[in-house]
């Protein structure tokens, strides 16, 4: 029996002989706090969390610096693999450990405390996500924001001296002026979609990023275009033409649009009675033939069409996506006529119906080299003003993906030979289990082969100590910001995890799926073998359609069951012939009536119905989620872990690049449960509502726990601050051939060597 198997039957075991007992504490929990086990967040059952204002000063025990390029980029440009991986300007393979960066409105000083720190945590690519088009009412149009351009040139010069990458967004659906000549719109309405069709408004963006990547940067001498420090463009931020702000288009431009159609439909069938012909007699109040206008189909009517047949929907989505994909072709283009160099990037979006629609969204941004989308992980959290900050009286209801492991970002069906990056994603506020984020993406990332997950978003130089609202009073409380991972429970878990990722530590799996998709597929919104949505099943959608679907295309009777996204990558060939679609066998893999994954490198091991998830590498032994529910020891190879806290995440991780038995330094990372000091929230029937957002500091849930490492090499270990200096000497034993170690109540790093 192999080591997975034996770690599984264990926790079956233990599982049923703690039963009653999570019984009982299911039962006394719902007159508790929402939080761990009615923790209160005063001092008592936590420590304090003090980032010290000299953390970047030489001499600390643990620093990442090291895993960076000197200057990024110095051996040349980021290339990428036939098989979608990154590759530095010598050939050599590179990942990326990422953040989404705080660039603009900081100064000098600050940039450089930002990218020392964030090398410190282990980070070498940052997303700056920017917004270049001029702004206000009265701007001309060809003009493009002085600041923001010179913002982004000084802070790649910076970061790219702490080896740090950059990958730039320059635009996102401005608002426009009153100047620009888009018709309809003025400088009061957002320029959703338009981008891919109007002519003025493309011509314009390709204005702009001329100026940003064209002129040599003040600050390094030479061009962002010939820079190898910038590793990825990334053309825009969450556009297209699928999703529902389809459907906001302005009047004159949707007639633009429709004349676009009527063009294509009289190429396509040589006349637009002809088109309507074959649609069946099909009309829409906005078609105009005479004149060459063809209505536009809202989103909503889109969605609704008759599925796996040809018709105006099909047509529609057909011209569509050639729309945008012919955008995308032709930014791609512009960018190498202006001579850069970098790998591009064309979109990031949703759609409108993710399953049905997701793979043609993607094959439009198949003329450039990398893809990507944005994907949150969050809980509930409803209130006034929820999208932005967390208020009082707000109502929350905590979501870990260790039992909803459907939504994990990393379910991604990737475009076979193209590197896929998540550009946006975080465990969100005020989720309090946040600290199984970067585990579990290290963990699935090198799994599945998803190359970066940038997290969203840095807010502070360090650690953000004023995360808190001032100038805001609700019910005579500070309201707390919503969208930031500069917090103890993301950031103070990155060291460990982006080791692991960025050394390999962790295997990548085999294909289990490898799913190939005509476009008249697509365009006809069947349904895929495997969609990423996590309440799609595609065995029992819409009484069996998907099964049609699937068994039409090829010989698969049924769809893949989605949890096939923990077990290994899941790829799409677009163009391909269905009848070479793979799917391997995933019994081995995924047992549902003990509600475990085991990924197929044998490394990884997901028991969803508990909410524990082991990895079991040479170089890293790690237990993330509820520890002590599972019985409270985490028996690996050749580590042992044993939690008294019910919630937590302890990686154990080689820090030279050794197999665990032989490695002379090891890094141990805690992380529990953290909340502001005062945090507190009130049950009111079967609604959880924030009582107190609370105040600086954060304070964490003390460490309760033991770890045990089978060694020859190994004798002390050392309590490491926040910032990663030796604070003291911690006890330890050896008996046998094991070190154990007890952690101290405040760990977060312990160095054992």
């Amino acid at each position: 029996m192999d080591a997975h198997c034996t770690h599984t039957a264990d926790r079956i075991a233990r599982r049923a002989l703690t039963g009653l007992a999570l019984l009982l504490i299911g039962a006394a929990a719902a007159t508790l706090s929402a939080d761990e086990d009615g923790v209160t967040y005063d001092g008592t059952q936590t420590w304090a969390f003090a980032y010290p204002n000299d953390a970047l000063r030489a001499g600390a025990a643990l620093d990442l610096r090291y895993l960076n390029e000197p200057i990024a980029g110095q051996s040349g440009f980021v290339t990428a693999t036939a098989d979608g991986s990154f590759l530095d300007g010598a050939g050599k393979p590179l990942r990326f450990w990422c953040i989404n960066a705080k660039f603009n409105d900081i100064s000098e000083a600050d940039l450089q405390r930002e990218a020392r720190f964030l090398a410190k945590i282990g980070v070498n690519l940052a997303r700056f996500h920017a917004d270049i088009a001029p702004k206000g009412k009265d701007s001309a149009i060809e003009d493009a924001d002085k600041k923001e351009i010179d913002a982004i040139w000084k802070a790649e010069s910076i970061f790219k001296k702490e080896g740090i990458y950059v990958a730039i967004s320059p635009y996102w659906r401005s608002s426009g002026g009153k100047n620009w000549g888009i018709e309809g719109y003025n400088g009061d309405a957002e320029l959703w979609g338009v981008q891919f069709f109007n002519p003025t408004l493309q011509a314009a963006y390709k204005t702009w990023v001329t100026k940003l990547y064209d002129p040599k940067n003040p600050y390094t001498g030479i061009r962002l275009a010939d820079d190898p420090a910038v590793a990825v463009i990334l053309s825009q931020n969450e556009d297209g033409l699928f999703f529902w702000t389809f459907q906001g288009i302005k009047g004159p431009q949707k007639e633009l649009l429709g004349k676009q159609f009527g063009s294509w439909l009289t190429t396509t069938y040589g006349s637009l009675d002809k088109a309507k012909e074959a649609w069946g007699g099909q009309a829409n109040p906005g078609d105009d033939f005479a004149n060459g206008k063809v209505g536009i189909l809202s989103t909503w009517e889109l969605n609704n069409q008759p599925v796996g047949k040809k018709g105006r929907g099909a047509d529609q989505l057909a011209f569509m996506a050639k729309v945008q994909r012919d955008h995308y072709q032709d930014i791609h283009d512009h960018y190498r006529k202006i001579g850069c160099k970098q790998l591009i990037n064309g979109a990031n979006w949703v759609t409108s119906d993710s399953v049905r629609l997701n793979d043609l969204e993607r094959w439009t941004n198949t003329p450039d080299e990398v893809m990507a989308v944005n994907r949150y992980f969050t809980g509930k959290h409803d209130g006034d003003n929820n999208g932005w900050r967390i208020d009082p009286g707000h109502v929350i209801a905590d979501e870990t993906a260790l039992k909803n492991v459907r939504a994990m970002p990393t379910n991604i069906k990737q475009v076979q030979g193209k590197p896929f990056m998540i550009t946006e994603s975080t465990w969100v506020q005020p989720n309090q289990y946040q600290s199984e984020g970067p585990f579990l993406m290290a963990a699935y990332q090198s799994l599945t082969g998803v190359d970066c997950f940038f997290w969203f978003a840095q807010t502070s130089p360090e650690y953000d100590e004023k995360f808190s609202m001032p100038w805001l009073n609700i019910q005579g409380q500070h309201p707390m910001f919503k969208w930031s991972c500069s917090i103890p429970a993301i950031e103070g878990a990155f060291p460990a995890s982006a080791l692991a990722f960025r050394l390999g530590y962790i295997k990548q799996g085999k294909p289990v799926v490898i799913e190939q998709r005509t476009l008249e597929s697509m365009e006809e919104r069947e349904y895929p073998l495997i969609g990423e949505d996590a309440t799609f099943d595609p065995n029992r959608q819409e009484g069996g359609e998907a099964q049609r679907n699937a068994s039409k295309r090829q010989d698969v009777a049924k769809g893949v069951d989605p949890l096939a996204f923990l077990v290994g990558p899941v790829e799409v060939v677009y163009g391909g012939d269905p009848a070479k679609t793979k799917v391997e066998d995933l019994k081995p893999f995924i047992h549902a009536d003990k509600k475990t994954i085991a990924s197929n490198t044998g490394e990884i091991l997901m028991d969803y119905g508990v909410g524990v998830c082991t990895i079991n590498a040479p170089k890293i032994k790690g237990a993330c989620g509820f520890l002590k529910d599972a019985g409270g020891t985490e028996t690996l190879d050749g580590v042992t872990i044993t939690s008294g806290n019910r919630y937590a995440t302890i990686m154990v991780v080689a820090m030279d690049d050794k197999p665990l038995p032989q490695s002379k330094k090891v890094l141990v990372q805690v992380g529990t449960i953290s909340r502001p000091t005062g945090w507190s929230v009130e049950r009111k029937g079967d609604k959880e509502i924030i009582a107190k957002v609370g105040t600086t500091p954060w304070q964490v849930v003390k460490t309760d726990a033991t770890i045990q490492i089978r060694t020859s090499v190994l004798t002390k270990a050392t309590l490491l601050d926040v910032a990663g200096f030796p604070a003291h000497e911690v006890p330890c034993t050896s008996a046998g051939g094991v070190l154990t170690v007890k952690l101290p109540d405040n760990a977060m790093y312990v160095i054992v060597e």
